[in-house]
């Protein structure tokens, strides 16, 4: 259309597909695809595609999971690109401060070697004083440009902290679930590796529950997308309170969570995963809007231990496959490799 910037065109379109497609015209949404409309990301691009072509429907929580692939990454792309040309821009200004310092102090340096040469013949006591002032000048010249320097390097490294801070709180964004605060996939997978790499090195265990929400996509189509959320955000919420401070608890993915357990064996796991199913069960779930109580929400558990020759995707195999055997037993319970969990279950 005449007149009509790129921008507009591209936020026209972003909500004509939020319409057709029937998203919420939330923030995260909107930029999702505006992002998709503008063809910037082909990665975002092959996924809707995929998506649209096999007439996938855009659930709350695969819109979730799209802003925290896609949309984390833009935006830690451009504040690294935005980092970068500022501490660059930085270098070239102190670059050029000294630069200019090293002229100014040989400048001074010819100055002194002046003065002292003529003090080196017999020179009047007026022309002694007329030096003296020369030199006094000079001095006080080159104190001002020093402070000067002084006053732009410090300046520099004020805003290379406000740099550093902000490069620190993207890199924690960029490893956080943006809907419920917990560690995402990204952050899941190092630091599952790092606690199997750790155990190595200690000769000490490590534990992963899998979490599936029970009956999640029928209680999302029921009440809504938004109450889903309260769903993911409650059972997250469970998750974070019985959780250690060396122990990670991560979104896996749509309504599955994963622990991490350091130093932790099956049977502390195991007791654990029991602690938290019971708290996700006695939490009663209230519609915010009307107050009214949705009932409770449950979740099956699925528990494994590192095993001696397990890589990081063979104990997530065998701690999913545990958690599809409680789904497959009735849900809303814990199920492990161990027969340990018998007498869990029957407490």
């Amino acid at each position: 259309m005449a007149g009509q910037s790129r921008e507009q065109a591209l936020a026209k379109a972003a909500f004509a597909l939020m319409a057709d497609f029937n998203v919420a015209p939330t923030p995260d949404h909107y930029e999702l695809f505006f992002v998709y409309a503008a063809g910037n990301n082909p990665a975002l691009s092959r996924t809707v595609e995929t998506m649209i072509r096999e007439r996938a429907p855009f659930t709350g929580p695969v819109l979730q999971d799209l802003c925290a692939r896609f949309l984390i990454r833009e935006r830690t792309a451009q504040t690294m690109e935005e980092v970068g040309s500022s501490i660059s821009g930085m270098i070239d200004a102190v670059m050029s401060k000294l630069e200019k310092a090293g002229k100014d102090a040989g400048e001074y340096g010819r100055a002194l070697s002046a003065v002292s040469g003529e003090l080196g013949g017999n020179q009047s006591p007026a022309a002694v004083a007329k030096l003296i002032d020369k030199l006094v000048g000079a001095t006080q010249a080159m104190e001002t440009r020093a402070k000067s320097l002084e006053t732009e390097l410090q300046r520099s490294s004020a805003q290379v902290n406000e740099l550093k801070n902000q490069l620190d709180t993207v890199r924690k964004e960029s490893r956080l679930d943006p809907l419920t605060g917990l560690a995402n996939r990204k952050a899941f997978d190092i630091e599952l590796q790092a606690a199997i790499d750790d155990a190595r090195e200690t000769n000490t265990s490590v534990a992963l529950m899998m979490c599936d929400i029970d009956h999640f996509k029928r209680f999302n189509d029921t009440w809504g997308h938004q109450t889903g959320d309260q769903v993911l955000r409650l059972v997250s919420g469970c998750l974070s309170e019985n959780v250690k401070g060396r122990d990670t608890a991560a979104r896996y993915g749509g309504e599955e969570f994963a622990v991490i357990l350091r130093r932790t064996e099956l049977t502390g796991a195991i007791k654990l995963a029991s602690q938290i199913r019971s708290n996700v069960e006695n939490k009663k779930l209230v519609k915010r809007s009307t107050g009214d109580i949705l009932g409770t929400i449950t979740i099956s558990i699925g528990v494994a231990e590192l095993g001696q020759n397990d890589t990081a995707e063979k104990l997530v195999q065998r701690a999913d496959q545990c958690l599809y055997k409680a789904k497959n037993s009735g849900r809303n319970r814990v199920t492990a490799e161990d027969e340990l969990i018998s007498a869990i279950n029957a407490a």
